[in-house]
């Protein structure tokens, strides 16, 4: 069950929504918190019941490990460090299994001519991100910032279903609060309305641009000839640029509308970054409590500033190369990170240094690098990857006088119109107009933002039916 579905919408979301309130309506707070980690509960098993158990063990363990490092004394470092070591093992451990042993095996094969099968290992949905917001509690319980949550508040924090799939990968200390505060068990109809509205924004992402450009583009991806076509590449690289941003922001969106229909204030992921102007900035508006994560968690803990070996760029780099690998199983990704960590680099070096592209070179060098890096991470192989790259300066696949060039592309135009119209339509969106975040902070109650709301999820409840999952299911 994902979002985008009419279970969802016309039966799970408001049987959820109602009993809920009523529940708190009658002041019973902690019944209500406990039927809303059911509902989150059942959600998750929808998608991945093989691993529901598993899943369940993982949180209760967690919070286990958690809770004792909590209440342990000053004068137990030794025994809290082991236990957060044993945590962190448990949570890697897992996540390694379930997402990585293939491409271990894979790897020990080509490097000792082993001929070991490979797993196919179902890769449960959701765990790429609730791994990390565990690890994040871990770590918070081992610095004693966890103390006052007993096991229902452990259990929203990890459970809430808005964000429990694919995130925003949220904080506990942002989340917990709002559970607690009497002011949210009632419904707030101006948060109900402003979460209908972003969530048909993250629908209408989702449903009317992002499925069926990733389907199109996607296509190109997994039939890549030695020497593509120079349009269909150039299209197709841009096409899947544009329509990851918005599947993902799409879903974020959804969720933070979600949240708010529960009066929970989840934090925004995205900000406009593809208006970018270098890399550091597109990482900071880009999968934003992604960024945090890393910052927080992996970057604090390589960087001491007057340490050589431990500096910004060292640090910056073994982030990226986390990032690359928690992304994907597969050597691509790994580049697809250090790629990006170079970028940031290069970034960091130009501002220490006081240089300065003019905007209008900065702003199209840096789309050119995200979509560059962007084949690397869609592409199955090096290989394919490469002949990407081939096919976006095969100019000869024009032809070899201008007259033929014209007509490659009206030809081209002429069988791409409906995608290309699409694509034009996403780019606008991208570079335009304001960031479903700016809409949220502006957003008022009128016939306007109804009548805007309104029509989006109506176009979007006649597409439901063509569906796709979304795309970090698969990492």
């Amino acid at each position: 069950m994902i979002f985008s579905t009419y279970e969802f919408i016309f039966l799970f979301l408001p049987v959820t929504f109602f009993v809920y309130f009523i529940l708190n309506r009658f002041d019973l707070n902690s019944i209500a918190k406990i039927w809303l980690i059911i509902c989150s509960l059942y959600f998750y098993a929808q998608g991945s019941p093989d691993f529901f158990v598993f899943f369940l063990g993982s949180i209760v363990g967690n919070y286990i490990i958690g809770s004792t490092m909590a209440r342990m004394e000053g004068n137990q470092k030794a025994q809290k460090k082991l236990l957060l070591l044993i945590g962190l093992a448990g949570n890697i451990g897992l996540l390694g299994y379930y997402k990585y042993t293939d491409f271990f095996i894979e790897n020990y094969n080509l490097l000792t001519g082993s001929s070991y099968a490979l797993k196919h290992i179902v890769l449960p949905i959701g765990i790429s991100f609730f791994t990390f917001q565990l690890i994040a509690f871990l770590v918070d319980s081992y610095r004693g910032e966890t103390k006052q949550y007993d096991i229902i508040n452990y259990l929203l924090f990890i459970t809430f279903f808005p964000q429990l799939i694919v995130g925003p990968i949220i904080h506990h200390g942002e989340i917990v609060p709002q559970f607690e505060n009497k002011a949210n068990l009632k419904i707030n109809y101006d948060n109900v309305a402003k979460g209908i509205f972003l969530f048909s924004i993250g629908c209408a992402k989702k449903i009317l641009l992002a499925d069926p450009m990733t389907t199109n583009a996607q296509e190109f991806f997994n039939n890549i000839g030695s020497s593509p076509d120079l349009l269909l590449t150039w299209f197709s690289s841009i096409e899947y640029t544009i329509s990851y941003y918005f599947d993902l922001s799409g879903y974020a969106d959804m969720a933070i509308g979600l949240g708010l229909m529960f009066n929970i204030v989840i934090p925004q992921n995205f900000d406009s970054p593809y208006k970018a102007r270098n890399f550091q900035d597109y990482w900071r508006r880009w999968h934003m409590t992604l960024s945090r994560f890393l910052s927080n968690y992996i970057f604090r803990s390589v960087y001491k500033r007057d340490v050589k070996w431990r500096n910004y760029y060292i640090a910056t780099m073994v982030t990226f190369f986390v990032s690359g690998f928690w992304h994907g199983a597969g050597w691509t990704f790994v580049v697809w990170g250090l790629v990006n960590g170079i970028f940031v680099c290069t970034a960091s070096w130009m501002k220490r240094k006081n240089l300065k592209f003019p905007f209008w070179l900065a702003f199209p060098l840096t789309a050119l690098g995200v979509v560059l890096a962007r084949v690397l991470f869609v592409s199955n192989t090096f290989s394919d990857a490469w002949h990407v790259y081939r096919g976006l300066v095969n100019v000869s696949s024009l032809g070899a006088d201008f007259s033929t060039m014209l007509s490659s592309v009206g030809h081209f135009i002429s069988i791409h119109k409906s995608s290309g119209l699409r694509l034009v339509i996403g780019i606008i969106i991208c570079w335009f107009l304001p960031s479903s975040k700016t809409m949220t902070e502006k957003f008022k109650v009128n016939i306007w933002t109804a009548i805007y709301a309104g029509i989006l999820m109506l176009l979007c409840i006649t597409q439901m039916n063509k569906v796709v999952q979304f795309l970090y299911f698969q990492f």
